[in-house]
């Protein structure tokens, strides 16, 4: 019973106080047992590495990211100075330079730093949400992998050294700019003309969606005139000397886009008139560079991201269950709830497995495109690179949906205060998470995809064989449902086509490839319970 009292003295200082102090890594032993598990040889360097960063991680840069989210700090454009120059200045908060300068001073990229070091440091960095941070990393992570590949001059050979190793302590970063307004992802219908002037390449024409406009230097699809090929080009922002003056390199930030989340991070529209810029691989293989090399690693972002998410969602939402009572007990204890707490552990739990499961799988390949196809390898390996590339567009989509999915429960879990920014960073997260579904290849443009390369792969490997061997190991039974799915929906020519029984079949398609990846990060979370820790 509770009779009136006009000074209430409830507060949620006992949560709050619990949140302020949780190490991400530190106090997260399922964590701790995935890096241990997959990292192998490298895991006591790797878990080492972890427990430093994740204190920078989980206390001032996630204090960073929530003061940079604030509207009062949302980042604009002043594309003049006082004296009428056209400079297309990204006016960002403190908040958000000081932590971009101390996340890029880990060197992640770096040859020093490890492919798994790499990883478990940007789950930990993804935990704070987009906050200007996972769209910078993800691009220069993609930049710097095709630029390893095929940076064959002397300016290239820089631009890498600049993103990989940094120059006198400063480490530049990446963008990427493939999007146009006719053409979203449909980048083939790009129009932005690239033109050889002497020895020089320049572009000329627009870009639609153009994050991280911050950056040093983007990656830029183009056609070549006269051509109907993709080509890719690295643009710096500035040529030398004249980022302090402020003088861009043949461009023009036109707008920023208003967003309605990772708001921190500016999407602009761009204008390229003469931008100086340098060719990277073949003029005529940009689009197999682009999807196989950098969209690769930033759809393994978009699940990694989506994992780490959960993987606080659901943290703090226990947490809050277990504080706040109602109804004459803590909330944890009511089934409903109860049953909900339980599906956000699994999802996140399910989810980081499944994450770190695949990236094993792509550490695995070699090549300058792991996820190539060479009809000239054996047969085992091109079906380890096939499995590869139609996993990491399974988990790009499914994912970032359930991130959306379990970070509206979790919010749900807090009841009002779910929904209030200024109480959790819960609804931040849950607005990144809507953005991450579109970016990189939304749902339907990717379940086409997967569709498309299954049924040209038939010739050389069943549809069926492929689901065997993605789900070795898992329940039999499970298998061949799955399997036998699989196959009927692959022998359709394509899902294109318009009538009543193709929707059927579209909405079975995709509805089973969320089946079929929750059933792969099932397994591996399987495989990770088993081990001993």
């Amino acid at each position: 019973m509770s009779f009136p009292n006009r000074d209430n003295p409830y507060n949620f200082d006992a949560f709050i106080g619990w949140r302020n102090n949780v190490d991400y890594y530190a106090d997260d032993p399922f964590l701790q047992k995935l890096v241990r598990h997959f990292a192998g040889d490298d895991w006591p360097n790797v878990d080492t590495a972890a427990r430093i960063l994740s204190r920078q991680a989980s206390f001032r840069w996630r204090d960073l990211a929530d003061r940079a989210a604030r509207p009062e700090n949302s980042p604009y454009l002043l594309q003049y100075d006082g004296h009428n120059h056209r400079i297309d200045r990204i006016v960002r908060p403190l908040e958000t330079v000081l932590m971009e300068e101390e996340v890029f001073a880990e060197a992640l990229f770096s040859r020093k730093t490890s492919p798994w070091e790499r990883l478990v440091k940007m789950f930990l960095i993804y935990q704070n949400g987009e906050a200007c941070i996972a769209c910078p990393l993800t691009c220069t992570e993609g930049l710097v992998a095709i630029l390893e590949a095929f940076a064959d001059t002397d300016e290239t050979k820089q631009i890498l050294a600049h993103c990989r190793e940094g120059i006198d302590g400063d480490f530049a970063i990446g963008a990427q700019y493939l999007s146009e307004i006719q053409g979203g992802s449909d980048v083939p219908a790009n129009l932005l003309e690239a033109v050889q002037e002497g020895t020089t390449w320049r572009l000329y024409g627009t870009k639609f969606f153009c994050s991280a406009t911050h950056a040093d230097y983007a990656l830029v699809t183009a056609k070549p005139r006269g051509s109907q090929s993709i080509a890719t080009f690295v643009v710096p922002a500035w040529l030398p000397g004249n980022k302090a003056r402020e003088i861009r390199n043949g461009h023009t930030i036109d707008r920023l886009k208003w967003k309605m989340g990772t708001t921190e991070l500016t999407t602009g529209e761009m204008t390229f008139r003469g931008a100086v810029a340098y060719p990277i691989g073949p003029l005529d293989r940009g689009m197999a560079h682009v999807v196989g090399i950098v969209l690769t690693y930033s759809r393994l972002t978009v699940g990694l991201s989506a994992a780490a998410s959960m993987t606080r969602a659901a943290r703090e939402a226990l947490r809050y269950a277990e504080f706040r009572s109602a109804f004459g007990r803590p909330i944890h204890q009511f089934p409903m709830v109860a049953g909900q707490l339980a599906d956000l552990e699994h999802s996140a739990k399910r989810s980081t497995a499944g994450a770190f499961k695949l990236y094993s799988q792509f550490l695995q390949l070699d090549g300058k495109n792991k996820l190539s196809i060479n009809p000239e390898e054996r047969p085992p390996v091109q079906q380890q690179r096939f499995n590869a590339r139609e996993l990491v567009m399974l988990q790009k989509i499914t994912a970032s949906r359930d991130a959306v999915d379990q970070l509206r429960l979790a919010m749900s879990i807090f009841g009002g205060h779910g929904v209030m920014e200024d109480f959790s960073s819960l609804p931040r997260l849950y607005r990144d998470g809507v953005v991450n579904e579109l970016w990189e290849g939304p749902r339907n443009v990717l379940l086409d995809q997967i569709h498309r390369d299954l049924h040209r792969a038939k010739p050389w490997y069943e549809p069926a064989e492929f689901v065997h061997n993605l789900l070795a190991g898992a329940d039999t039974a499970l298998v061949t449902d799955l399997a036998a799915e699989v196959e009927k929906i692959a022998t359709l020519p394509s899902l294109t086509e318009e009538n009543p029984a193709m929707r059927t079949a579209c909405r079975e398609w995709d509805n089973l490839c969320h089946r079929l990846f929750h059933a792969y990060q099932d397994l591996a979370l399987a495989e990770v319970n088993q081990v001993e820790f």
